[in-house]
C-alpha cells in the first residue's frame, strides 16, 4: 500500500479529523511563505505589537509593511486544498480546521465558521484596539495610501491594526481553548504544509497526538515533528499535490 492509499484510508475511517494548516498550503494560491528563506521578513524587520500601540512611527511601519502584501492576499483565491477540506466538512468528516495562516482563505472557500479557528488572525479585516470594532480592511488601505496616517476607529477614534496576531502580542485565550479542546474530540490529525515549528500553535496537533490519535503531517521539507515517535505517517511533498487526491479517493 503506498503513501496515498494509507492517508485515503485513514480519513476514510474518521469522523471527526482535525486539520492543522500553515502558510505552505497557501503558496498554490501565490501568497509567499514569509518565514521562509526567500521570504518577507528576511528583509523585513517586524514591527512588535507593544510598539505599534506606544508609536506613531511604529503604526506608519506597520501599516506601510502589510500595504506592501496586501495585493498578494487580496487578490488571492482558494485552492484545491482549501477545497479538499470544505469536503471534508460536507461530509461530516470534519472536527475544526485550525490555522496558523491570516489569508482567510478557508473562509473565502466555504469552511464554516464553527468548523474553523484562525490563531493568528485574519488580514482580511481590521480591528480597534479598544473598543474591538470590526471592519473589512480594503477602503482603510485605501485611506492610508493616500494620507499615509494609520487609520482611526470610527466607532471610538482608537487604533485601529489589521486583525492579525502581531510579534509580541498573545493570541486569543478563546481561540487556543477552542483549537486545544477540538484536538482532545478528534479521531485523526493532519498537519498540512507546516514546518510546525511556531508555538504555540504546534503544540495543538501535539495534544492530539500524545493522546494516541493517528497523527499524519504532509509537508515539502522537514518539520519539528518529524523524529516524534507518535508520528503516524510524514509525507515530504507538495500538500497541493497529495492532499485533494487523498480526499478524494476517500469520500
Amino acid at each position: 500500500m503506498n503513501r496515498l492509499e494509507i492517508l485515503s484510508n485513514y480519513i476514510r475511517k474518521s469522523k471527526k479529523i482535525l486539520i492543522f494548516t500553515g502558510a505552505g498550503i497557501s503558496t498554490g494560491s501565490g501568497i509567499p511563505d514569509y518565514r521562509g528563506p526567500q521570504g518577507f521578513w528576511q528583509t523585513h524587520r517586524p514591527v512588535y505589537y507593544q510598539d505599534f500601540m506606544s508609536s506613531e512611527r511604529a503604526r506608519i511601519e506597520y501599516w506601510s509593511q502589510k500595504l506592501e502584501v496586501w495585493e498578494n492576499f487580496k487578490n488571492a483565491k482558494p485552492n484545491s486544498v482549501h477545497h479538499a477540506i470544505v469536503k471534508l466538512e460536507k461530509a461530516g468528516k470534519l472536527n475544526m480546521v485550525v490555522t496558523q495562516n491570516t489569508d482567510g482563505l478557508h473562509r473565502l472557500a466555504g469552511t464554516s465558521a464553527a468548523k474553523l479557528v484562525e490563531l493568528h488572525g485574519n488580514t482580511r479585516y481590521v480591528e480597534c484596539q479598544m473598543c474591538h470594532f470590526k471592519d473589512e480592511i480594503d477602503k482603510y488601505f485605501i485611506e492610508f495610501s493616500r494620507t499615509s496616517t494609520p487609520p482611526r476607529c470610527p466607532k471610538c477614534g482608537g487604533i485601529l491594526k489589521p486583525a492579525t496576531i502581531s510579534f509580541g502580542q498573545s493570541l486569543k485565550s478563546e481561540d487556543l481553548e477552542r483549537a486545544f479542546e477540538a484536538a482532545k474530540g478528534s479521531d485523526l490529525v493532519i498537519a498540512l504544509g507546516s514546518t510546525l515549528s511556531v508555538t504555540p500553535a504546534s503544540l495543538i496537533p501535539l495534544e492530539a497526538a500524545r493522546s494516541g490519535i493517528p497523527y499524519i503531517i504532509i509537508n515539502k521539507g522537514r518539520t519539528e515533528h518529524d523524529s516524534l515517535p507518535f508520528v503516524t505517517l510524514k509525507i515530504d511533498d507538495d500538500v497541493n499535490k497529495i492532499f485533494p487526491e487523498a480526499v478524494d479517493n476517500a469520500l
